[in-house]
């Protein structure tokens, strides 16, 4: 079967099956099977309970964190400089704006300037006899690869044509804009987003910007907090505040009861499922950046071990590990240390060969993706071949 084929077959096969399949489930389950395929984020929200970018819930089932904090302190606490807690700001409370004043780029015919004062930040772009500003609502993206910028400009959501990118410590095109030349200075100041798309973009950068199957952008929590993974919490404190714990805890999505799949899935909703990307079309290197994509690629997930999810090797309240040997000790639970153990239940992974330390650092390269001038962890766990292509 060709690529395009299988993309097609999941498209019109397996998308629909799977949402036969989550429509199915009753209300009040709990994912205690394990479906046998990654299912697209547009057909898992279609089932019943919580699920990332859902928007359903209503404002007021929303607590905020200083209420998950009265009982989970450590979680909330660590959280709060997590990357996820920091997937956005408003523009203003923005530490790579602050910390440069103003930002300049010359991308011809265009000179592009964010400057900024005590409660604003413009963007603004000249052709050199006519220029054309807007001031930028949100900064998306933490930063430590970019950080894109939203604004408004005729009643409508734009994403700027220029983003901040770490590794040049200014700007450049966004990833995803074409290269060409605008035609005028509105198309050079960025891209109109349609509601749609707005919506999906805050979903997945902030907290409860659609409640009750409305977009407020006007209500909406900066980064990505308890309530926008575990679901809104009023009717879970309410009920634990009056003593009844079990149903306080099916009020609140616990991410550990999750099959395997889904909960690789949950993470896609936001990081691209492997549904999403074969139905997108994501090919080549740009889909580096998808990990749920990549890891569901990789041999060790074809072997079934129900360990392997994205949550084996990240907590997503903590910062996130950088150094290679950090993630030894979750290879070597399910890989044996040496060459001459055989392998258990508990071990079913060959030992490397070569040994086992930093073994992220063979097995998961890293790839440069030249627009976004950074280079990503691949997490399509196999032993790269010198010379090969990019596994797609």
């Amino acid at each position: 079967m060709t690529y395009l084929q299988h993309r097609i077959w999941c498209t019109i096969v397996v998308a629909p099956l799977a949402a036969v399949f989550l429509l199915s489930i009753p209300a009040d389950a709990q994912w205690s099977v394990r479906p046998g395929i990654s299912v697209a984020t547009d057909d898992r929200v279609q089932a019943p309970g919580w699920w990332p970018t859902k928007g359903t819930a209503r404002r007021v089932d929303f607590v905020g964190t200083a209420q998950c904090a009265k009982c989970h302190e450590k979680q909330a606490i660590a959280h709060i400089t997590a990357p996820m807690a920091q997937a956005s700001a408003p523009a203003a409370y923005s530490q790579i704006l602050q910390a440069a004043d103003p930002f300049s780029a010359e991308l011809a015919p265009f000179r592009y300037t964010l400057s900024r004062t005590a409660v604003t930040v413009t963007y603004s772009v000249t052709d050199r006899s006519t220029s054309l500003s807007a001031p930028v609502a949100w900064a998306f993206g933490l930063g430590r690869k970019g950080q894109t910028y939203i604004y408004q400009h005729n009643g409508a959501f734009y994403e700027s044509r220029l983003s901040f990118y770490r590794t040049l410590q200014g700007l450049d095109l966004t990833t995803g804009h074409d290269s060409a030349t605008p035609d005028d200075l509105e198309s050079a100041l960025g891209r109109p987003l349609d509601a749609d798309e707005t919506r999906r973009c805050f979903a997945c950068h902030t907290t409860a910007s659609t409640t009750a199957n409305r977009f407020d952008p006007s209500h909406v929590t900066p980064g990505i907090t308890c309530e926008a993974c575990h679901g809104p919490g009023a009717k879970h404190v309410a009920a634990m505040k009056s003593g009844n714990i079990e149903d306080g805890r099916r009020a609140i999505l616990n991410l550990s009861r999750l099959s395997p799949i889904a909960s690789v899935d949950f993470c896609g909703a936001c990081h691209r499922t492997w549904a999403d990307v074969l139905q997108g079309g994501f090919t080549g290197i740009a889909n580096v950046r998808f990990q749920p994509y990549r890891l569901e690629n990789s041999r060790c997930w074809r072997k079934g071990d129900a360990r392997l999810t994205c949550t084996a090797c990240h907590d997503p309240h903590q910062q996130l590990g950088l150094e290679a040997g950090s993630y030894d000790e979750r290879c070597l639970a399910c890989h044996a240390a040496t060459p001459a153990a055989k392998p258990t239940r508990d071990h079913p992974g060959a030992a490397c060969p070569v040994g086992k330390n930093s073994c992220v650092t063979c097995h998961m390269p890293p790839v440069e993706f030249p627009s976004m001038h950074a280079t990503f962890t691949d997490h399509r766990i196999r032993i790269p071949r010198p010379g090969e292509p990019y596994p797609n």
